[in-house]
């Protein structure tokens, strides 16, 4: 339980210092289909506490899926937790920008989703607890034709669902 705290610690460090091609987030996504088991920020074995405090998702650079070092710390913060929380099914979730078509950026946001998920299960979350689907550009968080935008929706998000796989 203790390790959990220092990720965390860890974690707002690297936010303050992360940046927009590759950092991740505090939960400022507002995701559909997000559930949770807890009572909030406080209990750290709920999801709104990994929404706001782990960080529930990773960004990407165009076109790209390939994790940077940003984008793998933050899942080594998450897969710990995950650990940690067995209780939860994880739904990982990959987009893009509203660049390319739509085809195009439903294949990039699968593989997004799937590099996070290859990522964690190598750092022990059990694959049977994982699953993942791609919006591709149907789910942008940020509309707008410009570069600022366009980076907050090249991400996988880490949705965490109650529940047994």
């Amino acid at each position: 339980m203790r390790s959990i705290y220092l990720h965390v610690a860890i974690l707002f460090i690297l936010v303050a210092c992360s940046d927009s091609e590759g950092g991740f987030g505090s939960g400022s996504l507002g995701t559909d289909g997000y559930q949770g088991r807890g009572f909030g920020q406080n209990d750290i074995t709920s999801s709104t506490f990994f929404k706001e405090n782990v960080g529930d998702h990773v960004l990407f650079k165009v076109d790209e899926y390939t994790l940077n070092e940003v984008a793998k710390t933050a899942l080594d913060i998450q897969a710990n937790w995950l650990i940690e929380n067995p209780g939860f099914v994880i739904i990982v979730e990959g987009h893009a920008d509203e660049r390319g078509t739509r085809e195009y950026n439903l294949a990039l946001g699968f593989r997004r989703a799937q590099s996070v998920q290859e990522y964690l299960v190598a750092r022990g979350v059990s694959g049977l607890r994982l699953k993942t689907r791609s919006y591709g550009k149907e789910r942008p968080v940020e509309i707008c034709s410009v570069e600022r935008c366009y980076s907050k929706n090249r991400r996988a998000v880490t949705i965490l669902a109650s529940g047994s796989s």
